[in-house]
């Protein structure tokens, strides 16, 4: 049965924002670590994760009532592989550099616990078309916290953007330097600390408001 749009808006702003689940349930930490040092990486790291969530979370809804409860992981987990083994050979054949640069972490979207979270927690007991949208809010508010984290990183640690320089000579002439610490995983768990720190005090959205 079809939802109101109000309904939809609904999920799509957990999803993104009030339950993001980075930010919110700390999911999906691994690879925030590690993809986050290029724009570009993160980019396409999150739109595979947001498909793959989308399309396993659509699948799984539809033959959520012919899957016997004693082998439903199984179920999941090969769904979920089959979608991730097309989408890394996509980025193989149309972005092989960045494919590259991602290196096992397309695979790992298998065992990501934001994917399989999704299909166990709202697939499985909800609509097809509530499914792919839960799926793809969830998607997007990982990319969000990605693609924060990689800007953050890639200008700070590196003075780029998009692997563009934009922080002028002078700057540097100045005294300026960039912060090595940025192009580290410790730097990316700093700003993901205060990424979840800001959402969680900004008024009216605390855990305690929620």
């Amino acid at each position: 049965m079809l939802k109101s749009k109000e309904e939809y808006n609904e999920i799509l702003v957990k999803g993104i924002w009030r339950e993001n689940p980075v930010a919110y349930q700390v999911l999906g930490i691994c690879s925030a670590l590690a993809v986050t040092v290029k724009m570009s990486t993160a980019i396409v790291m999150a739109i595979a994760l947001t498909v793959v969530a989308a399309c396993s979370a659509l699948i799984i809804s539809v033959m959520r009532k012919r899957i016997p409860s004693n082998i439903r992981i199984i179920v999941e987990l090969a769904v979920i592989a089959s979608l991730v083994i097309v989408t890394d050979e996509v980025l193989k054949a149309f972005f092989y550099d960045i494919s590259k640069q991602l290196s096992i972490f397309v695979g790992l979207i298998i065992t990501n616990c934001i994917v399989l979270g999704r299909a166990e927690s709202f697939a499985l007991a909800n609509d097809p078309i509530d499914s792919f949208v839960d799926g793809i809010a969830n998607g997007l508010g990982y990319g969000l916290i990605l693609v924060l984290v990689a800007f953050l990183r890639e200008l700070l640690g590196s003075g780029k953007f998009f692997g563009l320089s934009v922080i002028p000579q002078f700057v540097y002439d100045l005294g300026f330097q960039n912060m090595g610490l940025m192009v580290l995983a410790p730097g990316a768990f700093f700003i993901i600390g205060l990424l979840v720190w800001l959402k969680n005090s900004l008024p009216g959205i605390s855990h305690e408001k929620r």
